[in-house]
């Protein structure tokens, strides 16, 4: 009997997904935004069991973000290999929202999916979602959407152009053509060409990434277009069957396996229901496909909607060790599933060297500081799960503090943290921002005369509680239901595309250094 394999195969914040095949190894690039280090490498060898395999953009040589907008930075990256390199094209988006996108595109490339990755060569700055296609008579070609800003609606969306690469230049070369306008479906993006039996086929994501996103097919005899619809179109969308579990499925990205199987990775997401929000992102799912007579592609199911469980290629079973739960801080370097805001953590702000077995972190800016904060999150992968740490931190005024933290952005997270009162002297108490409007609980300050103090996080569905201990065992809870839906894409305002993390951090707002000192984190995801 054929195992299945799980959708969603990346759980939690892991949209975008480009795949592809290494003789026996797959890999898989997802979206990072603002989060460092940029672009996300999962490692598979069977399509069914997969590992964090690292990033490539791990130093801000490679992608400057400081001051990006919320959900700026890294869009949709495109990895593919030829020529014994991997090829790595990916965003960085300066401004989203309004009529302009300030988005420039950059291709690295790398002998292995661990680097070293090159220094980015930059390409062009027309649109988003930039994909490299090798095309079998050795020549390259980048592909990518059009921002037309002119107009106020999804003609925004300005079709899809292609123009040729160079790489022993290191750049772009020739005549920019415009292959596609786009289907009836509309807002065309995540553009990538792949070339079998004679035809150019041009898969792009439309719709929108929400509820109508979509996978739509093309192909054409000629590079240069023009391409025909798939009759049927769309292969996958979920938007005609609003009661499904994957939800907002599009942007595709097409795999064959070595014993001549096809699949097409996409994104979706699992919405809290009745509120209709995607909590954990946009998730990366991933389903088997066949060619069918007419040379047109469709899902292996039948159907347009994104199946839960899928059947494996049949490859040899190769699963990973499982990673444990809890971090001590007893190695010298962050553990791989940490990420930071728009710049890497360095020795400045971070450390594990000294104080050995802590991770000391120095506060720096606000929660709501587009440029240097402190802080540290991994993704939430389950709505059942529990995150908790124990931190050694002595503020001496309200505008310090440290702690554990939900987070989605910079408008909207939730805070258990140590600071200070001046009547109460140190305390734990809540804050948290539902776009932009803040809230402290100051009816829950709690005074806290010992050093240590064990913060905890519990995510049940649609709500979250914050507790605290003394000893790490015997818990109270912070006396206040949280609504964990709001960090969420459909919650926040202007156009956000991210997913819930949680994490520690410090804060700093007098300009006098302080150090808080955490001594594990753990994640539990049930």
């Amino acid at each position: 009997m054929t195992e299945k394999i799980k959708n969603p195969i990346l759980t939690g914040f892991y949209p975008d997904p480009s795949i592809v095949r290494v003789k026996d190894d797959y890999y898989i690039a997802n979206s990072t935004f603002e989060w460092m280090p940029g672009v996300i490498f999962h490692h598979s060898k069977d399509l069914v069991n997969w590992e964090l395999a690292g990033y490539a953009l791990t130093s801000e040589k490679y992608i400057n973000m400081l001051g990006n907008p919320s959900s700026g930075g890294v869009w949709a990256p495109c990895l593919t290999y030829c020529d014994g390199l991997f090829h790595l094209i990916f965003s960085n988006l300066r401004t989203i929202r309004g009529p302009y996108k300030d988005v420039h595109n950059y291709l690295t490339t790398a002998p292995g999916i661990t680097g070293p990755w090159s220094e980015p060569v930059y390409l062009n700055s027309s649109g988003f979602d930039p994909s490299m296609f090798h095309d079998d008579d050795g020549k390259k070609w980048l592909v990518n959407m059009l921002w037309n800003h002119r107009y106020q609606d999804e003609r925004r969306f300005g079709g899809i152009i292609l123009q040729e690469y160079d790489p022993k230049a290191k750049k772009l070369v020739g005549p920019i053509k415009h292959i596609f306008k786009g289907s009836l479906i509309g807002k065309t993006e995540g553009p990538h060409i792949f070339k079998r039996n004679g035809f150019y086929y041009l898969l792009v994501a439309e719709g929108g990434t929400g509820f109508s996103h979509a996978v739509t097919l093309t192909r054409s005899k000629n590079l240069f277009g023009p391409y025909e619809i798939q009759p049927d179109n769309p292969v996958i969308t979920s938007k005609d069957n609003p009661e499904f579990v994957l939800q907002r499925a599009g942007h595709g990205c097409l795999v064959d396996t070595q014993n001549g199987h096809w699949y097409i990775t996409h994104l979706c997401s699992r919405p809290v229901m009745p509120q209709k929000r995607s909590v954990l992102g946009r998730e990366t799912a991933i389903q088997k496909v066949k060619w069918c007579d007419d040379g047109w592609l469709r899902l292996e199911a039948g159907g347009k909607d994104p199946q839960l469980e899928v059947p494996s290629p049949g490859l040899p079973p190769h699963p990973f060790k499982a990673q444990p739960p809890r971090d001590d801080f007893d190695g010298k370097t962050l553990n791989l599933h940490f990420n930071s805001l728009r710049v890497m953590p360095d020795e400045s702000w971070l450390t594990l060297k000294e104080r050995p077995g802590w991770l000391r972190m120095y506060g720096r800016e606000s929660l709501g500081s587009k440029f240097r904060q402190s802080l540290i999150a991994r993704r939430i992968t389950s709505l059942d799960c529990v995150a908790q740490t124990c931190v050694e931190f002595e503020p001496e005024t309200y505008q310090q503090a440290a702690g554990l933290i939900c987070f989605y952005d910079n408008f909207n997270f939730y805070y258990l943290k140590v600071t200070h009162d001046e009547t109460l002297g140190k305390i734990i108490t809540v804050c948290f921002n539902q776009n932009n409007k803040c809230t402290e609980l100051f009816e829950q300050q709690i005074s806290l005369k010992q050093k240590y103090c064990h913060l905890k996080t519990e995510i049940k569905y649609d709500k979250m509680f914050f507790s605290h201990s003394l000893d790490g065992e015997k818990w109270q809870q912070i006396n206040q239901e949280f609504d964990i839906t709001t960090l969420s894409d459909e919650f926040c305002l202007d156009g956000c595309f991210t997913g819930a993390m949680v994490g520690i951090c410090a804060q700093n707002l007098t300009g006098r250094g302080i150090k808080a000192d955490f001594d594990y984190f753990e994640y539990r995801a049930k």
